[in-house]
């Protein structure tokens, strides 16, 4: 084999491990995003439902950042792990600080470039808050510990478990971190890559330090926990106009319990939730409330006129 071929080849392998690496995953997996500057998971394009935070910074009418936090955050899923250093992590001894939990891989390059931001924010606020990795690389420990003293993290680093993942809901692109607040309770979820001052003014928020934001809250009706999807009477991209409340609810009911054909392994309501860009979701759900409507309309058995008798 000549050495130009090699040379080809080798660029064609590297190109084709990039691809892997920014395709959005399903069935569980994690997807990692387009870029190194973007928030979305490409596969399907990703938008994020309304309350979510978008790597854009939000401003209000009077020019100020707008942050957003959820009324009624659910408190952090429980676990107890060791880090790679053989410390405890544990939740219970969370209460009093930020936590950052950030789903990150040492192969995701959005992770990568958002690594200095987090150990700068940990440096600047050690008693407020807190980072803790979770590496969802499938290699052995020992090579995420040696990644990890290489590029300098200063917070605890612990390898995913399929329980710690199902947990926090699936993790439905590289870097996800979600945000819980002194109390416990996750009260945002990150997609994407987001600028630093983003995670700071809310850490700051959430300290009681001053910040220059309007600080605005949301109902998690799925944007941070899917399981809340269920608690929405509204979702992305589903019009619910011309329903009436017993139709919306009828509509509703089968958005919660009839699976998207897409390969989420998500409801319809959670897939609308999760990527308000799949077509899949968007289609069946227009297809559902057609069907409600169709059948309000339709004649029923005791409205429909008799049959003719026949001799």
């Amino acid at each position: 084999m000549n050495r130009p071929f090699i040379v080809l080849l080798a660029f064609c392998a590297g190109i084709s491990g990039l691809a892997i690496g920014i395709v959005a995953a399903r069935a569980g997996h994690v997807a990692t995003v387009k870029a190194a500057s973007a928030a979305q998971p490409p596969a399907s394009l990703a938008k994020p439902a309304e309350g979510s935070a978008t790597k854009d910074d939000a401003v209000g009418a009077d020019g100020a950042q707008v942050i957003r936090f959820a009324s009624n955050g659910q408190p952090a899923p429980p676990f107890l792990v060791q880090d790679l250093n053989g410390n405890t992590i544990s939740t219970a001894t969370w209460r009093g600080k930020v936590v950052l939990v950030n789903f990150w891989a040492t192969w995701c390059p959005p992770c990568r470039e958002e690594i200095p931001i987090l150990i700068e924010l940990s440096k600047k606020y050690p008693d407020q808050l807190l980072v803790v990795g979770v590496s969802m690389d499938d290699g052995p420990a020992e090579e995420v510990r040696d990644f990890a003293a290489a590029a300098g993290i200063n917070y605890p680093i612990v390898m995913r478990s399929p329980e710690l993942v199902n947990a926090y809901g699936g993790v439905p692109a590289l870097p996800t971190s979600f945000l819980v607040d002194r109390e416990g309770h996750v009260v945002q979820k990150h997609v994407g890559l987001f600028p630093g001052g983003v995670y700071e003014i809310e850490v700051r928020a959430l300290v009681g330090l001053p910040v220059d934001a309007t600080i605005e809250t949301f109902e998690d009706t799925g944007q941070i926990f899917l399981k809340n999807a269920s608690r929405a009477t509204e979702l992305p991209d589903v019009d619910f106009s011309g329903l009436t409340r017993d139709q919306r609810r009828m509509v509703l009911k089968r958005l919660n319990s009839e699976s998207c054909s897409c390969g989420c392994n998500l409801t319809l309501a959670q897939c609308r939730m999760n990527d308000t860009a799949c077509p899949v979701s968007k289609a069946i759900a227009a297809k559902i409330v057609k069907e409600i409507l169709a059948g309000s309309l339709a004649p029923t058995a005791s409205s429909a006129p008799p049959h003719s008798a026949s001799n």
